[in-house]
């Protein structure tokens, strides 16, 4: 039993610290700059946009729930990322907003 809880512990936990951790958050950012996602943000929230990742009514309460958005954002914006790419944009909202573990 000990066994498997040092195994557990040594190889699951990094893959809990980064949901995204297949993400490329470079990519990410540049596919999310390339589809304007921030000019929808900005009519919302105002600003420059990412007042909509930090404020306090979020309706993104961890990293399932972000992929789900940004896939909803996708069939609303009429872009269209493969997995990986929705991954990287994920790990790009992940690294500079969310920090989900």
């Amino acid at each position: 039993m000990r066994l498997l809880l040092l195994f557990l512990m040594i190889f699951a936990m990094p893959v809990l610290a980064d949901p995204f951790a297949q993400g490329d958050p470079k990519t990410g950012k540049q596919l999310f700059d390339g589809a304007h996602c921030n000019s929808c943000h900005v009519k919302i929230v105002g600003g420059d946009g990412s007042a909509i990742f930090t404020r306090p009514n979020s309706i993104i309460p961890d990293a399932t729930a972000l992929l789900n958005r940004i896939r909803f954002c996708e069939t609303q914006t009429g872009t269209r990322w493969t997995a990986a790419e929705e991954t990287h944009v994920a790990a790009f909202l992940n690294q500079t907003y969310y920090h989900f573990p």
